[in-house]
């Protein structure tokens, strides 16, 4: 499956919820946010199926995000389903850690293969600043479970996800590139991105922020396929069907992402 610029688009990211339990300085506001009722969220049958098409036209890797993707009830149950179908090479899962002590063996039992986890730095007081109130023990304590239940091993590897800010520090990131190698992790530095301005760069460390290279499209929590990022573009699944929102979504994908007024990052996932 290829777009208008010859791109092969073989990623799907799958935001499941706006709900978060941390509301860290770069993706919400101090006061929260206005969530949104349930039945504006797709259910867990409406992305099942709609992921079932996606990989009929190409789609091999699928990733959830949110908002926090395990605060959403029964996620290990969409886990499964979507493991379930065939032709999916890669699901894995962004999450910020905070519950995945509790959770690393249900959500490997049900079919998941990789995790990436947001840590910011190793400093437990910066982290709570940075998260507005969050622990950080609950996040290393997660990615020690999530060893323990197999992720990490060859062909599953855990990958951290830092975010750049204009004070973070030299001695942040060496502690972070010292913690990941420590425990055969991938670390990815990700600079600060501001959708409304268009400011955005290539990740450190992965492929993200690479227009030219861009083989994804995003599925937000109710239903509108973004083809990109950092376009206001977005194309209503149970409006239009899956296949026609596919059609659009690849045939105006832009060459190059310019900037997005109308969505946010709790709700696109990042």
């Amino acid at each position: 499956m290829t777009d208008s610029f010859g791109r092969t688009i073989n990623y799907l990211r799958l935001s499941v919820t706006d709900r978060c339990n941390l509301r860290c300085v770069y993706c919400m506001p101090a006061e929260g946010i206005p969530l949104l009722h349930h039945s504006d969220i797709l259910t867990y049958d409406q992305i099942e199926d709609f992921t079932r098409y996606a990989v009929t036209r190409g789609i091999t890797r699928v990733r959830l995000t949110g908002g926090e993707p395990l605060v959403r009830k029964g996620i290990c149950t969409l886990i499964s389903r979507l493991a379930a179908i065939k032709g999916i090479e890669d699901l894995s899962m962004t999450t910020n850690g905070q519950l995945l002590g509790a959770m690393s063996k249900d959500l490997r039992e049900a079919g998941l293969h990789r995790l990436n986890i947001s840590l910011d730095t190793l400093h437990p007081e910066r982290y709570t600043r940075l998260s507005r109130g969050g622990n950080l023990l609950p996040v290393l304590d997660g990615i020690q479970a999530a060893r323990v239940a197999g992720f990490g091993k060859k062909g599953s590897p855990i990958k951290l996800n830092c975010v750049l800010l204009p004070d973070t520090t030299e001695q942040e990131k060496n502690a972070l590139i010292t913690f990941a190698q420590s425990n055969d992790m991938e670390l990815r530095f990700i600079h600060c991105m501001d959708l409304a301005a268009g400011t955005f760069s290539r990740v450190e460390g992965g492929d993200g922020g690479n227009c030219t290279r861009c083989n994804r499209l995003r599925l937000t929590a109710t239903g509108i396929l973004k083809p990109c990022l950092f376009n206001e573009l977005g194309y209503d699944i149970r409006r239009l069907g899956a296949e026609k929102a596919m059609d659009l979504a690849l045939r105006n994908k832009p060459p190059k992402g310019m900037y997005n007024t109308r969505d946010t990052f709790y709700t696109l996932g990042g």
